[in-house]
């Protein structure tokens, strides 16, 4: 039997939520204890070694929910001394992002942390014979180790928050010389695909030749657009009054890109309704 003691009110209940999401052969006596707070005795029927396993996953999942948002904060004003509300709450949002998330990117930016297991992991070292467990006594006192894992993963976030941040003011900057541009083209359709394949308003597609015409009559690397970019560049050098975006993937990075700049002059329509049919086979 282990007695387990939380200050907290809705930490005590999401404990028992869920310890019982892990294991129904559990049985749990909660009372009020008057030093202590919250205590959970605990007799299961697991062995010791599975006990320690659902107790411990429960504990971690309590840090996550009531806990990891403020040591998180804390992390970002105390070591990487940031204080802009949006600033940090962008950061917070990617840290979480990047913890937890399932998701090809998130796991890609993650590498080989895992801070889930790690907690899981000081939890059951911290638990494994003791009678008593204070549930805030082991987040005061044993979350070093956790604490430079997050800092890792709040260093990859603000790694994220800063490439986002360019690639905002990149995306502003095009918006802006757009803006103060003549449109040369009345409209231009675009068939997705590896490289975009753009047409006249008559139907007729542009040769790269042409493109790279348009191109070069603009000073696009005011703008910081390669001279070999042929998906963002011709547009921005064409400066169209509309966009039609023809394809199967809304989503996809290169559409997204043209979205974000274009804005309201960007309509995607699915890849059936191209208007022009012949050229879907050349």
């Amino acid at each position: 039997m282990q007695e387990i003691y939380f200050g907290s009110n809705k930490e005590v209940i999401s404990f028992c939520d869920y310890l019982f999401s892990h294991t129904q052969k559990m049985d749990l006596h909660w009372r009020t204890d008057e030093a202590f707070g919250n205590r959970i005795k605990v007799n299961c029927e697991p062995k010791d070694e599975e006990k320690s396993d659902v107790i411990s996953k429960s504990l971690a999942d309590v840090f996550i929910k009531h806990r990891l948002t403020k040591m998180t904060g804390d992390l970002i004003t105390n070591v990487f001394y940031y204080t802009n509300h949006d600033e940090m709450e962008q950061i917070l949002e990617l840290t979480h992002w990047i913890f937890a998330g399932e998701d090809i990117d998130s796991r890609k930016v993650r590498q080989d942390i895992n801070p889930k297991k790690l907690l899981q992991t000081l939890f059951v070292a911290h638990i494994q014979g003791e009678e008593s467990i204070h549930f805030d006594s082991l987040v005061q006192f044993r979350m070093q180790e956790f604490k430079e894992q997050l800092i890792q993963i709040i260093g990859l976030a603000i790694d994220e928050f800063k490439r986002e941040e360019e690639h905002q003011a990149f995306i502003n900057m095009l918006r802006e010389y757009i803006s103060n541009k003549e449109a040369n083209y009345r409209c231009v359709h675009i068939l997705q695909g590896n490289h975009f394949s753009f047409f006249k308003p008559d139907g007729n597609k542009f040769t790269n030749l042409e493109l790279k015409k348009l191109m070069h009559a603009e000073p696009l690397y005011i703008v910081g657009l390669d001279a070999h970019e042929m998906n963002l560049a011709p547009l921005v050098a064409m400066a169209p009054k509309k966009i039609y975006v023809y394809g199967d993937y809304p989503s996809e990075p290169k559409t997204l890109t043209i979205i974000n700049v274009f804005q309201e002059k960007v309509e995607f329509l699915p890849v059936q309704q191209f208007p022009f049919p012949y050229q879907l086979h050349h």
